[in-house]
């Protein structure tokens, strides 16, 4: 979802997470205020997403998108609402 409404609409869910799935590295080089950090790329994704609540809804973020977006398929698939910003973390 384009970025104003992604804002929008994690602003006004109450219990929403940011999720940024980008390295570790990108995110200590700066990221979104409250998101936390599980890495896309790293082999351990799939076990650390599973062990997330899936009563809450995720608002997935990277650089550019497209890891994002293949993050919220897999979460998708595992049970979990979730959101995709389009165009990364610079469209926050």
């Amino acid at each position: 979802m384009p970025g104003r409404l992604f804002r929008q609409e994690f602003n006004n869910t109450p219990g929403a997470v940011l999720l940024d799935v980008r390295t570790p590295a990108e995110f200590k080089s700066g990221t979104i205020a409250r998101s936390v950090n599980i890495d896309y790329m790293s082999p351990a994704f799939k076990t650390k997403v599973a062990g997330l609540d899936k009563s809450k809804t995720y608002f997935v973020f990277c650089r550019s998108g497209n890891r994002s977006l293949q993050a919220c398929k897999t979460m998708h698939k595992l049970g979990f609402d979730v959101r995709n910003l389009m165009g990364g973390i610079g469209e926050w």
